[in-house]
C-alpha cells in the first residue's frame, strides 16, 4: 500500500513528522491514536463515551479502534 493510500484510507488520523515514531494522531490535535485507545481501555469508556469525552465524531472513535487493532505491532514497537 502506498503513502497516499494509505492516508486516503483514514479519514480523522493523520502521520506526523517525528524521527522515529510512525504512529498516526487525530487530525488537528496532538493526541496519537493509541493514547485515545488507551485512556478508552484503562477507563472502561464505551466509544460513545469516548466520543463525548474528546468532543470527536463517533466515527473518529471507531477509526482509532480498527487503527489500533490493526497496527498492534508497530505501537508495541513505539511503546517499548
Amino acid at each position: 500500500m502506498t503513502t497516499k493510500q494509505k492516508q486516503l484510507r483514514w479519514q480523522y488520523l493523520e502521520q506526523r513528522s517525528h524521527p522515529w515514531r510512525k504512529q498516526l494522531y487525530l487530525k488537528g490535535s496532538k493526541l496519537r491514536a493509541f493514547t485515545l485507545r488507551a485512556n478508552m481501555v484503562a477507563n472502561e469508556m464505551t466509544p460513545e463515551e469516548a466520543a463525548d469525552n474528546w468532543e470527536l465524531p463517533l466515527a473518529a472513535i471507531y477509526e482509532v479502534i480498527e487503527y489500533c487493532q490493526t497496527h498492534q505491532e508497530l505501537l508495541a514497537r513505539e511503546a517499548e
